[in-house]
């Protein structure tokens, strides 16, 4: 599991860190922020568990922490930390599904009393409906995107889920294939059917199943790869035509990212791999080639080509197509026979 501490106050907050540390078993990972905007920050790189935070800190309090996690990520499991003249105002976290409260100063019994509620194992084989379908979510927009390290991220995390909640290696088997199957009809929404090797049903264990079955969820995303870089669609092809078609307008990364159902991370590093190119130099370059083609019919003014290929600001233009052709637009066209 793993625990995300949250004080501003550094000697407070290694102070919960070691007491955190002490507790038996122990945390996969305990990781720190020192207000609730760092706070999210760290939660959306790698989602904690369990998050320990004082109520009254810089940029975004405790409350406000809690009020977002709700909203955005319910099943965090939250601590609030308090002072006494603060704990009134500590229980209007209620609305916002915190149901653990710890007033300062906080020792190590506080602490290792309030995780013992947290970590109490649930039933034999039990998982949470909610956790189960977040699981898939997460599966299903990592394969798309094929964003692997994530998509491991994710796996490690179901492992260990299904390794400490007991879960015995039938009722595994069968909720890992429920998962496969649900992960084949999303993807046969989005009219991409996915072949893959169940591995997992002949497993006879537990690690040996839940290795599988993350062999399976890669095979996927391999899968996918290999069909986008196919005819069937290939997603930089499909970019490559939108930019084209659209050199006027001022569109942006994540525009195209979203059209090809890539993130814009991904699409990025990938647009730079396949076309040698990043995603701003490929436009602009395509923005000059359109330019010299319109600037060789004579009767079309330069501040209209200018315009066409999506500069309004006429001096830009001509600075920029100086930069990649190396003459102005005027001297380009004087080269070509034409004044």
């Amino acid at each position: 599991m793993h625990v995300l501490v949250v004080d501003d106050e550094p000697v407070i907050r290694s102070g919960l860190v070691k007491m955190t540390e002490r507790y038996t078993p122990s945390f996969s990972r305990i990781t720190t922020a020192e207000n609730g905007i760092a706070a999210l920050e760290r939660i959306r790189e790698s989602e904690p568990d369990i998050v320990l935070t004082d109520i009254r800190m810089p940029k975004m309090d405790g409350l406000e922490l809690s009020r977002v996690l709700q909203e955005e990520y319910p099943h965090i499991a939250i601590v609030v930390i308090s002072g006494y003249n603060d704990f009134e105002y500590a229980q209007t976290c209620m609305r916002f599904g915190v149901k653990h409260y710890l007033l300062k100063p906080v020792t190590k019994p506080d602490i290792h009393e309030v995780l013992d509620r947290l970590v109490r194992r649930p039933a034999r084989g039990y998982m949470p409906p909610s956790r189960y379908v977040e699981w898939i979510d997460r599966m299903e927009k990592h394969i798309w995107a094929l964003q692997k390290d994530e998509l491991g991220e994710v796996a490690q995390r179901w492992r260990d889920h299904c390794v400490s909640a007991g879960m015995p290696l039938a009722q595994l088997k069968e909720l890992l294939d429920d998962c496969h199957t649900l992960l084949l009809k999303r993807f046969e929404a989005r009219k991409y059917a996915p072949v893959s090797d169940k591995t997992y049903m002949r497993a006879t264990g537990v690690k040996e199943a839940l290795e599988a079955f993350e062999q399976c969820l890669m095979q996927m995303a391999d899968a996918l790869f290999a069909v986008r870089s196919g005819n069937f669609r290939d997603p930089m092809e499909e970019a490559k035509a939108y930019i084209d078609g659209r050199l006027s307008q001022e569109i942006s990364l994540e525009q195209v990212a979203a059209m090809v159902g890539l993130t814009p991370t991904y699409f990025s590093a990938l647009f730079k791999k396949m076309t040698n190119e990043t995603f701003v130099k490929y436009r602009i370059n395509k923005r000059m080639e359109k330019a010299k083609e319109l600037l060789s019919v004579p009767h079309i003014r330069i501040v209209d080509v200018a315009a066409e290929v999506g500069y309004d600001d006429y001096p830009h233009f001509t600075k920029t197509f100086k930069k990649i052709v190396g003459v102005s637009p005027s001297d380009y066209r004087t080269g070509l026979g034409i004044k």
